[in-house]
């Protein structure tokens, strides 16, 4: 009897420290208003209107989806252009490849662990997957083979540096320097999407093997870390990535539309990546991925820095979440006191301009990046996506904007600048 009273206890503290929790804020999900209800201004969201035809109709992009939110108020939500070379039209619940974005998400479901004490930010991540105990840096690199030497790293990498890019780990085919291109390419290291029957923890392992660009914690450099993380996800909470994810983000959310790889019911709804050949938009044919990766193939591989899909409207509630600190209808995702954490200056200055900075999840508008002007205020935060999807929310003016696109390769797309410029400048109170 002991025994079972024993078991049945532990059964209920593991249930009290995993289940979703609930928050007396009770803020409702996102729903549609006027947008003179939440102070925008209807003929000022009538040129970002303007703006999103022009640049279909002048074909510098096939299709858009956008979205504008204020104070948890829907005000504009409007599908423009084709889904496909077909010329099937966009619809405001089309399904997009999110790509990057989906690294915020991945940052999310760590931060929620570490609220309940599974690991501390300055943990080697070595303690949760062995294989990265001896981090090495690049030393020398043989350009006609490929083959390299390294050095031992000054110290240890941490789930800090993986969450915030200071690892010094690369990103294969997206890398800057063309030597880890070739060098994770040689170890097979699965970079973004696949079909294949591939799993995260396969990939993640051999990643483990492989040299750094820097020593941890030198400096930002964007990298596979997210990746890492997703695996580090199923190992401290004993779920796969994607049933986390699914439990714990997106259910209590109402996210029914996110997902690495799509329930057949809505494959009709996953917009085509397309290019543009000769002025024309077409499909974007198969290279190192599938673009169909979403809808097919063995359906193992969550990527947690690129592989989600998602609608503007599920996007907006994630968004919506961080903007309520942690909650939305009622669920507690996270802490107040950790979303300020996160909106934290991590990494210093990013890009030499001293206008935006990295926090545990997101890119960081500064004082300086808000008196720049277009960006938004201080503690805006934002990021983007492979396929040219963008985002970004400002926790002062309570405001929302996102932008679903589907492109690759060289485009003549202003729309995302302007977007976010005329979206402050449509702020009427």
């Amino acid at each position: 009897m002991k025994t079972t009273l024993t078991i049945f206890a532990f059964a209920l503290y593991s249930f009290a420290i995993t289940a979703q929790t609930n928050s007396i804020k009770a803020s409702p999900p996102l729903s549609e208003a006027s947008p003179q209800e939440v102070g925008m201004s209807p003929e000022r969201l009538g040129k970002i209107d303007g703006m999103l035809q022009e640049a279909v109709d002048q074909n510098k992009i096939p299709g858009v989806v956008a979205l504008i939110a204020r104070n948890g108020k829907i005000v504009f939500h409007n599908a423009y252009g084709n889904a496909n070379e077909k010329g099937e039209k966009l619809a405001k619940n089309s399904i997009f490849r999110i790509a990057s974005q989906t690294k915020a998400i991945t940052s999310t479901a760590v931060m929620m662990l570490w609220e309940e004490g599974k690991f501390r930010l300055d943990d080697p991540i070595s303690k949760y997957i062995p294989e990265f105990d001896e981090a090495q840096v690049l030393d020398t690199f043989n350009e006609t083979d490929s083959t390299y030497t390294t050095k031992p790293a000054d110290n240890q990498i941490t789930i800090r540096h993986l969450i915030t890019h200071t690892s010094g780990l690369g990103y294969g085919v997206i890398d800057g320097d063309e030597r880890f291109k070739k060098i994770y390419a040689k170890a097979g290291i699965t970079d973004l999407f696949t079909a294949e029957n591939i799993s995260i923890e396969s990939s993640v392992k051999k990643l483990a093997k492989l040299p750094l660009h820097h020593n941890p914690g030198e400096k930002f450099t964007y990298s596979e870390g997210l990746d890492v993380l997703g695996y580090f996800i199923e190992v401290v909470s004993g779920l796969p990535f994607d049933q986390f994810l699914r439990k714990r983000i997106f259910d209590p959310l109402g996210m029914h539309d996110t997902w690495f790889y799509l329930p057949e019911e809505k494959h009709d709804r996953l917009v085509a990546v397309q290019h543009q050949i000769d002025g024309k938009w077409k499909n974007y044919p198969v290279t190192f991925y599938d673009t169909d990766y979403p809808k097919k193939g063995a359906q193992r591989f969550f990527s947690g820095g690129a592989g989600l899909s998602s609608t503007a409207n599920d996007y907006a509630t994630f968004l919506q979440m961080y903007l309520n600190n942690g909650e939305l209808n009622g669920v507690r995702i996270l802490s107040r006191t950790t979303v300020q954490s996160i909106m934290g200056d991590q990494t210093g200055d990013m890009f030499g301009e001293g206008k935006e900075h990295y926090g545990l999840a997101f890119g960081v508008v500064s004082k300086k990046g808000q008196d720049a002007g277009g960006q938004g205020s201080e503690g805006t935060f934002d990021w983007g996506g492979y396929f040219n999807t963008q985002y970004f929310a400002d926790p002062k003016e309570n405001v929302i904007g996102v932008l679903m696109k589907q492109t690759q390769g060289k485009v003549d797309d202003q729309t995302g600048w302007k977007f976010r410029q005329m979206v402050f400048a449509a702020i009427d109170d």
